[in-house]
């Protein structure tokens, strides 16, 4: 059983380097200026990051066979894409999606 004081340095640490990760980018930019197409190639990283979310939602692994297609989660994100293209807001698609999932499973579909 590890000490308390290796518990608390390694919280401590753990805390003070999610902090620098977060807060150094800040203060490097304050100081430097980013090219217009160093930015636009950033604008797109939200989008990756869902898109890998969603993917990685969308198929159910089983060591030594394909993916499967989750179905639930795919019927659930018919209806969300559809939001996400009319609204483009992200508070309405996540409830479209969280909905359209909760409707699938009281359904007995999920």
């Amino acid at each position: 059983m590890p000490s308390i004081n290796f518990v608390i340095l390694t919280i401590f640490g753990c805390g003070l380097a999610t902090w620098l990760s977060r807060v150094l980018p800040f203060f490097l930019l304050k100081k430097f200026t980013l090219s217009e197409k160093l930015i636009e190639f950033l604008s797109f990283v939200p989008v990756v990051i869902m898109s890998a979310l969603w993917f990685s939602g969308l198929f159910e692994q089983n060591l030594g066979h394909l993916p499967k297609i989750n179905v639930p989660e795919l019927l659930a994100s018919i209806p969300t894409v559809i939001s996400a293209v009319i609204s483009k807001n992200l508070l309405v698609i996540v409830l479209v999606g969280m909905i359209s999932l909760a409707v699938l499973r009281l359904v007995g579909l999920g």
